[in-house]
């Protein structure tokens, strides 16, 4: 019998925060994917809009883009976090969010007034999937 090790493999973006960094946007460990903090910037002309709402846009994306590299879609996350450093930048927030979210449900936290690595950043988004336990979303 021999003893298995589960895949694990990196997944890049082409951020150069991750070469920076030292860091990977996900990390896909036998079923499960963890996918970073994500933040609203277009990873391929490394802008960034001002308006909260494009930048959760463009975290899913990016969240969105890293879990398909990974073999699965939001319908297999089943937790996610939500940073913002305004509370009230999440409200507005919400029907992105539900869009990819409602229907898959998966455990979540807010938390505010975490200090983003450059001030341009006003949300952050990262999430834990499972391959092949989704919703189909």
């Amino acid at each position: 019998m021999t003893n298995q090790q589960p895949e694990r493999r990196a997944i890049l973006s082409g951020s150069s925060f991750e070469e920076q960094i030292g860091y990977a946007r996900a990390v896909v460990d036998g079923d499960w994917v963890h996918v970073s903090g994500t933040t609203g910037f277009d990873y391929s002309a490394m802008t960034i809009s001002e308006d909260v709402v494009e930048q959760a846009e463009q975290c899913l994306r990016n969240v969105g883009a890293a879990l398909a590299e990974a073999g699965c879609s939001f319908g297999d996350v089943v937790r996610v976090r939500y940073l913002l450093p305004e509370r009230e930048d999440f409200q507005p927030c919400w029907p992105v969010l539900r869009r990819d979210f409602g229907e898959v449900r998966p455990a979540a936290t807010m938390m505010v007034v975490c200090g983003p690595a450059d001030p341009c950043m006003k949300i952050e988004i990262e999430a834990y999937a499972r391959r092949g336990s989704g919703t189909g979303v």
